[in-house]
Protein backbone atom coordinates (compact mmCIF):
# COMPACT_ATOMS: atom_id res chain seq x y z
CA UNK A 1 0.00 0.00 0.00
CA UNK A 2 1.38 3.40 -0.98
CA UNK A 3 0.36 6.81 0.23
CA UNK A 4 1.65 10.38 0.08
CA UNK A 5 4.38 10.85 -2.57
CA UNK A 6 4.17 7.13 -3.30
CA UNK A 7 5.63 6.23 0.09
CA UNK A 8 4.98 2.81 1.57
CA UNK A 9 4.33 2.81 5.34
CA UNK A 10 6.53 -0.28 5.78
CA UNK A 11 9.51 1.04 3.81
CA UNK A 12 12.72 2.03 5.56
CA UNK A 13 13.05 5.52 4.10
CA UNK A 14 15.68 8.24 4.24
CA UNK A 15 15.35 11.81 3.03
CA UNK A 16 18.22 13.69 1.42
CA UNK A 17 17.71 17.44 0.98
CA UNK A 18 19.96 19.50 -1.26
CA UNK A 19 19.37 22.64 0.81
CA UNK A 20 20.46 25.27 -1.71
CA UNK A 21 18.55 23.60 -4.53
CA UNK A 22 15.35 23.17 -2.53
CA UNK A 23 15.54 26.75 -1.28
CA UNK A 24 15.90 28.11 -4.82
CA UNK A 25 13.11 25.89 -6.11
CA UNK A 26 10.65 26.90 -3.38
CA UNK A 27 11.63 30.57 -3.69
CA UNK A 28 11.04 30.45 -7.45
CA UNK A 29 7.62 28.92 -6.78
CA UNK A 30 6.89 31.65 -4.22
CA UNK A 31 6.80 29.81 -0.89
CA UNK A 32 8.99 28.73 2.04
CA UNK A 33 9.29 25.15 3.23
CA UNK A 34 7.76 24.26 6.59
CA UNK A 35 10.34 21.69 7.68
CA UNK A 36 8.37 20.76 10.80
CA UNK A 37 5.35 19.80 8.67
CA UNK A 38 7.55 17.98 6.15
CA UNK A 39 9.24 15.88 8.84
CA UNK A 40 5.97 15.13 10.66
CA UNK A 41 4.28 14.03 7.44
CA UNK A 42 7.20 11.79 6.49
CA UNK A 43 7.18 10.18 9.95
CA UNK A 44 3.44 9.48 9.62
CA UNK A 45 3.64 8.05 6.11
CA UNK A 46 6.72 5.79 6.22
CA UNK A 47 9.38 4.29 8.50
CA UNK A 48 11.66 7.32 8.41
CA UNK A 49 15.21 6.23 9.23
CA UNK A 50 16.87 9.60 8.80
CA UNK A 51 16.35 13.05 7.30
CA UNK A 52 19.56 14.67 6.00
CA UNK A 53 19.92 18.35 5.10
CA UNK A 54 23.00 19.48 3.12
CA UNK A 55 24.15 23.07 2.73
CA UNK A 56 27.24 25.24 2.47
CA UNK A 57 27.77 27.85 5.20
CA UNK A 58 29.80 31.09 5.04
CA UNK A 59 33.38 30.99 6.29
CA UNK A 60 33.76 30.89 10.11
CA UNK A 61 34.18 34.63 10.58
CA UNK A 62 30.75 35.23 9.03
CA UNK A 63 28.96 32.02 10.06
CA UNK A 64 27.29 33.47 13.17
CA UNK A 65 25.85 36.33 11.10
CA UNK A 66 24.57 34.22 8.23
CA UNK A 67 20.82 34.38 7.59
CA UNK A 68 21.13 30.62 7.09
CA UNK A 69 22.34 30.01 10.68
CA UNK A 70 18.89 30.06 12.38
CA UNK A 71 17.53 27.54 9.88
CA UNK A 72 20.54 25.23 10.26
CA UNK A 73 20.34 25.40 14.05
CA UNK A 74 16.60 24.76 14.07
CA UNK A 75 16.91 21.77 11.72
CA UNK A 76 19.78 20.36 13.79
CA UNK A 77 17.73 20.53 17.01
CA UNK A 78 14.55 19.21 15.42
CA UNK A 79 15.39 15.86 13.91
CA UNK A 80 17.48 16.56 10.83
CA UNK A 81 21.01 15.28 10.35
CA UNK A 82 22.95 18.33 9.22
CA UNK A 83 25.82 18.14 6.77
CA UNK A 84 27.46 21.51 6.25
CA UNK A 85 30.54 22.66 4.41
CA UNK A 86 32.36 25.98 4.32
CA UNK A 87 31.35 28.28 1.48
CA UNK A 88 34.11 30.46 0.09
CA UNK A 89 33.71 34.21 -0.18
CA UNK A 90 34.26 36.05 -3.46
CA UNK A 91 33.35 39.41 -4.95
CA UNK A 92 30.95 39.28 -7.88
CA UNK A 93 31.13 41.40 -11.05
CA UNK A 94 28.72 43.83 -9.42
CA UNK A 95 31.16 44.34 -6.51
CA UNK A 96 28.92 42.59 -3.97
CA UNK A 97 30.25 39.95 -1.58
CA UNK A 98 28.98 36.48 -2.47
CA UNK A 99 29.57 32.90 -1.36
CA UNK A 100 30.10 29.73 -3.32
CA UNK A 101 30.04 26.20 -1.98
CA UNK A 102 28.44 22.86 -2.66
CA UNK A 103 27.68 19.74 -0.64
CA UNK A 104 26.71 17.68 -3.70
CA UNK A 105 29.55 15.18 -3.27
CA UNK A 106 28.71 14.61 0.40
CA UNK A 107 25.04 14.06 -0.43
CA UNK A 108 25.79 11.65 -3.30
CA UNK A 109 28.26 9.57 -1.25
CA UNK A 110 25.95 9.37 1.79
CA UNK A 111 22.98 8.39 -0.38
CA UNK A 112 24.85 5.56 -2.11
CA UNK A 113 26.40 4.35 1.17
CA UNK A 114 22.98 4.14 2.89
CA UNK A 115 21.03 2.69 -0.05
CA UNK A 116 21.61 -0.97 0.82
CA UNK A 117 20.00 -0.41 4.24
CA UNK A 118 16.92 1.31 2.82
CA UNK A 119 13.84 0.53 0.76
CA UNK A 120 13.27 4.09 -0.40
CA UNK A 121 15.14 7.37 -0.76
CA UNK A 122 13.35 10.70 -1.11
CA UNK A 123 15.75 13.15 -2.76
CA UNK A 124 14.84 16.84 -2.76
CA UNK A 125 16.78 18.25 -5.71
CA UNK A 126 16.44 18.86 -9.41
CA UNK A 127 20.19 18.74 -10.04
CA UNK A 128 20.93 16.30 -12.86
CA UNK A 129 24.42 15.69 -11.47
CA UNK A 130 22.79 13.25 -9.03
CA UNK A 131 21.68 10.89 -11.84
CA UNK A 132 24.63 8.52 -11.39
CA UNK A 133 24.21 8.37 -7.58
CA UNK A 134 20.49 7.60 -8.05
CA UNK A 135 21.40 4.79 -10.44
CA UNK A 136 23.87 3.32 -7.92
CA UNK A 137 21.25 3.46 -5.15
CA UNK A 138 18.74 1.71 -7.43
CA UNK A 139 21.29 -1.03 -8.22
CA UNK A 140 21.32 -1.77 -4.47
CA UNK A 141 17.56 -2.37 -4.53
CA UNK A 142 16.51 1.05 -3.30
CA UNK A 143 13.63 2.96 -4.88
CA UNK A 144 14.35 6.68 -5.43
CA UNK A 145 11.72 9.43 -5.42
CA UNK A 146 12.95 12.85 -6.60
CA UNK A 147 11.17 16.04 -5.61
CA UNK A 148 11.65 19.28 -7.56
CA UNK A 149 9.62 21.13 -10.19
CA UNK A 150 9.09 21.47 -13.91
CA UNK A 151 6.53 24.27 -13.36
CA UNK A 152 9.17 27.03 -13.67
CA UNK A 153 10.85 28.47 -16.72
CA UNK A 154 13.35 26.99 -17.11
CA UNK A 155 12.37 23.85 -15.17
CA UNK A 156 14.32 23.38 -11.91
CA UNK A 157 14.37 19.58 -12.41
CA UNK A 158 16.67 18.26 -15.10
CA UNK A 159 15.43 15.69 -17.59
CA UNK A 160 18.26 13.36 -16.49
CA UNK A 161 17.10 13.19 -12.88
CA UNK A 162 13.45 12.80 -13.83
CA UNK A 163 14.24 9.92 -16.18
CA UNK A 164 16.51 8.14 -13.69
CA UNK A 165 14.25 8.39 -10.63
CA UNK A 166 11.69 5.69 -10.00
CA UNK A 167 9.19 8.44 -9.35
CA UNK A 168 9.23 12.22 -9.79
CA UNK A 169 7.04 14.40 -7.56
CA UNK A 170 6.56 18.04 -8.49
CA UNK A 171 7.06 20.29 -5.47
CA UNK A 172 3.91 22.18 -6.45
CA UNK A 173 1.92 19.02 -5.58
CA UNK A 174 3.25 19.21 -2.00
CA UNK A 175 2.77 22.94 -1.44
CA UNK A 176 -0.47 22.56 0.54
CA UNK A 177 1.28 20.22 2.99
CA UNK A 178 4.80 21.66 3.33
CA UNK A 179 4.52 25.39 2.57
CA UNK A 180 4.87 27.75 5.52
CA UNK A 181 1.71 29.74 6.00
CA UNK A 182 2.04 33.55 6.20
CA UNK A 183 5.83 33.39 6.49
CA UNK A 184 8.18 36.08 5.25
CA UNK A 185 10.73 34.91 2.71
CA UNK A 186 13.99 33.75 4.27
CA UNK A 187 17.18 34.91 2.65
CA UNK A 188 19.55 32.02 2.13
CA UNK A 189 22.66 32.70 0.11
CA UNK A 190 21.47 33.10 -3.44
CA UNK A 191 24.88 32.33 -4.82
CA UNK A 192 25.36 28.82 -3.50
CA UNK A 193 25.80 26.30 -6.27
CA UNK A 194 22.67 24.25 -6.76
Amino acid sequence: MTDWMGLDPDDRTAVFIDGANLYKTAKTLGFDIDYRSLLARLKRETRLVRAHYYTAMPEDKDADYSPLRPLVDWLDYNGFTMVTKTAREFVGQDGRKRYRGSTDIELAVDMVMMASKLDCIVLFTGNGDFRHAIQRAQEQGCRVICVSTVETQPPMASDDIRRQADQFVDLTELEDVIARKNAPQKSEQDDEDA
